[in-house]
């Protein structure tokens, strides 16, 4: 860890200046308490910076937490080992999980299946307390429910050191979670320019807590943050599903675990109440357990928190990127991204080329500058991937 000024710390070996700048300007609020921690997957993001842990004192920045709400990672490990897909062609598995959930941005389940209805009508019932319509931001929430997106997003069946299956994804609120935090951005942004607040970037504009505006983000901010968690666990039972028709034997669960990496919540550090924003961070707290996933290619870990106080009880998210989709697809070639796929079942196409595992940080890199954040318990390592166009 070093501090790089009275309001920043900085867990990242691998920091690049415009992301360092970017993170000094933010830990430069008035309402920042008592600092800014950055996490070794540090690097350049909308308004603020990704892999950022953003305590606020009465006031929050929408930008801050990120416009997938609620975006985050499942786990699930298995009563299968190695043995039982051994020797198999793993196509047919992974063509059965792209069939079961549908992939990339704008694209929705054609109704609400069975396992959906239980969590839909969950959703409606928090939103009617919440005292607001989802459909006004998307009126085909329900059937987002279960889709998985495009980008970073993924499906994986991976093993373990132990050589046992786990089934992993990421993904978070989806459209109507990216809609409601637009929203809410523009609203900090007008009320900005209304009460004529200089801001350093219009990105870092806030809702001060105790007003209509920051009562209505709280609300609809958990339920996106409800629906990114139920979103998971939807896709995870249809994952479970597929491998076990694949295997001829139901998944039977050992662990299940969930959880956030770009929310905000209510916590109490160095004395005082803080919102605490973490955009692509998971909470760390001691024995907690969490999820690190490397880039498509590498390796993710199952970890447990170390409640490091200064981190804010926190730890990465994940690799971080170390170049743009726009530069890695003019880095890189189709072929290295077919090398880095050695040995992994996966769709063979350039459209997932800036998701090349060299576009992104040295996974062990990362873990290596968050051993005083978290333990590692599971090394998992990729046999099929699934991700959207």
């Amino acid at each position: 860890m070093e501090r790089l000024s009275k309001h920043l710390l900085s867990w990242a070996s691998l920091l690049d200046e415009l992301t360092l700048e970017q993170a000094r300007v933010s830990s430069q609020m008035p309402f920042i308490h008592p600092h800014l921690a950055l996490m070794p997957d540090a690097h350049l993001g909308k308004g603020a910076t990704v892999g950022s842990v953003i305590p606020t004192l009465g006031a929050i920045m929408p930008a801050a937490v990120g416009v997938d709400i609620g975006c985050g990672m499942i786990a699930v490990r298995t009563q299968f080992t190695r043995e039982h897909l051994a020797g198999r062609d793993l196509a047919p598995l992974r063509e059965a999980i792209e069939r079961a959930i549908p992939l990339s941005a704008g694209r929705d389940n054609r109704k609400v299946v069975a396992t959906a209805e239980p969590r839909v009508a969950e959703l409606e019932q928090l939103a009617e307390r919440a005292e607001f319509d989802p459909a006004k931001y998307a009126g085909h929430w329900r059937l987002q429910l279960g889709s998985l997106g495009s980008g970073n997003h993924f499906i994986e069946v991976s093993v373990d050191e132990e050589d046992r299956i786990w089934m992993f994804l990421h993904s978070g609120s989806r459209g109507v979670g990216n809609k409601i935090a637009s929203h809410h951005i523009g609203v900090a942004q007008r009320a900005a320019k209304q009460w004529w607040i200089d801001l350093p970037h219009p990105d870092l504009a806030y809702l001060t807590e105790g007003t209509p505006e920051f009562t209505r983000y709280i609300r609809e901010l958990r339920w996106a943050q409800h629906f990114a968690l139920l979103n998971r666990e939807e896709m995870m039972d249809r994952v479970a599903r597929q491998l076990g028709e694949f295997v001829g034997e139901q998944v039977i669960e050992h662990e299940r675990i969930n959880c956030h990496h770009n929310f905000t919540e209510k916590e109490k550090h160095f004395g005082k109440e803080v919102w605490v924003s973490r955009k692509g961070a998971i909470k760390a707290d001691l024995g907690r357990p969490g999820l690190i996933p490397g880039s498509m290619g590498t390796a993710s870990y199952v970890v447990e928190g170390l409640g490091n106080p200064l981190s804010l009880n926190s730890s990465p998210h994940g690799a971080g990127r170390e170049h743009s989709r726009s530069a890695a697809r003019k880095l890189f070639t189709h072929e290295q991204l077919r090398e880095a796929m050695a040995g992994i079942e996966y769709r063979d196409t350039d459209a997932f080329l800036d998701e090349i595992p060299a576009a992104y940080k040295p996974i062990d890199r990362v873990m290596e500058d968050a051993a005083d954040l978290v333990t590692i318990r599971h090394t998992l390592h990729q046999l099929v991937n699934v991700k959207g166009d």
